[in-house]
């Protein structure tokens, strides 16, 4: 095979030129790899928090009430699930407590019987007491005139028999009458039982209510919807995904710097940012995390030089006043690089100090 002609070469070679060019000058606005002194830099992407809207109770999707990409408010209704089963559970419920309710005042009524079962004891008590008596005094009269033979033996015997049989009768009034005060507490046990009846039910439509309210799912903050993870007529477990969604008011970038700089770094640290989609502007930033471990490490670790290696996770957090003036603008995943101001007495360089987003 031939080697190329020159001819041919210059042309490819005048275009890889031109882009080694275009990028040392995009490389040296941005101020090239090495950070300026009292600085450090580190690549990395814009996240922000993600939330999943899901379901808090087994059912149908009914419908969804946002699409992909609505920006949407707290408190706002996202989807809304299947409610027929528990509206059945309620009316369930209620009917539950209804009886309940009429349990309670059979039970109070069965008290005021017992009571008045207790009274009617009392005085059975009462009346067996004065016969007793009665009997036991006819008895004393008796005895002195049997023995001086006024009165036949007989009569000695009924008045014994009769004073016997006051007495039994007061035993057994005293008996009824301790019967009608353990229906009286059994009544009242009753009553107790009814009112936690009561409380029972008014608890499971509690519940139930409660479950229907959860069945529409709102936004718990204000932020985008991303994507759907379930479609209406879907028949979702408990904890069934429904909606993601990111939190656009905790917007935050990841990146990573050595053993060296990341010491160095402390929370609150101002930060700046400079993002591939907008190399024109810069977005002030504060540094709100840096990992007490790190993430990227040799197979060992025993020399000054391998310790220096090692890359620490750090974390730059948005303003949130920032943010909510620039909501519609922001998306997560842009990557860019985050220059960390490590001494507080250096000037921002120029390329960082012009264009400041406010």
């Amino acid at each position: 095979m031939k080697p190329p002609r020159p001819s041919r070469l210059l042309p490819a070679a005048a275009v890889l030129a031109a882009l080694l060019l275009a990028g040392y000058l995009a490389w040296t606005r941005l101020g090239g790899d090495t950070p300026p002194a009292g600085f450090a830099r580190g690549n990395g992407r814009i996240e922000a928090v993600e939330i999943d809207i899901s379901t808090k109770v087994a059912g149908r999707l009914a419908e969804i009430l946002a699409d992909e990409g609505d920006f949407v408010t707290r408190g706002q209704e996202l989807a809304r699930m299947d409610t027929v089963q528990l509206e059945a559970k309620a009316r369930q419920a209620e009917a539950e407590l209804e009886r309940a309710r009429i349990g309670v005042e059979t039970a109070r009524s069965l008290v005021t019987q017992r009571e008045a079962e207790h009274r009617a004891a009392q005085a059975v008590i009462e009346q067996r007491r004065a016969e007793s008596d009665a009997a036991q005094s006819q008895l004393a009269r008796s005895e002195p005139l049997a023995r001086s033979n006024t009165v036949p033996q007989s009569t000695l015997d009924n008045d014994r028999a009769a004073a016997r049989s006051a007495q039994a009768a007061v035993a057994a009034a005293e008996a009824q009458l301790a019967a009608a005060e353990a229906a009286i507490n059994a009544a009242k046990a009753t009553v107790v039982d009814a009112g936690a009846a009561i409380t029972a039910a008014e608890a499971a439509i509690e519940a139930v209510r409660a479950d229907i309210d959860d069945s529409t799912l709102r936004a718990p903050r204000d932020g985008r919807v991303q994507y759907r993870v379930a479609e209406p007529g879907e028949v979702l477990a408990a904890g069934g995904r429904v909606l993601n969604m990111v939190d656009l008011g905790d917007v935050y970038m990841t990146f990573f710097l050595p053993t060296a700089e990341a010491g160095r770094v402390a929370i609150g640290t101002e930060v700046r940012l400079v993002l591939d989609a907008a190399p024109d502007r810069v977005v002030p930033a504060r540094i709100s995390f840096v990992a007490d471990v790190a993430q990227f490490t040799p197979k060992t670790v025993e020399t000054e030089e391998e310790r220096q290696k090692l890359m620490f996770r750090v974390r730059a957090r948005l303003p949130r006043e920032l943010l909510r003036k620039y909501m519609r603008y922001v998306k997560t995943g842009l990557p860019g690089v985050a220059y960390v101001r490590l001494d507080p007495e250096a000037e921002w360089p120029d390329f960082l100090a012009r264009n400041l987003v406010e």
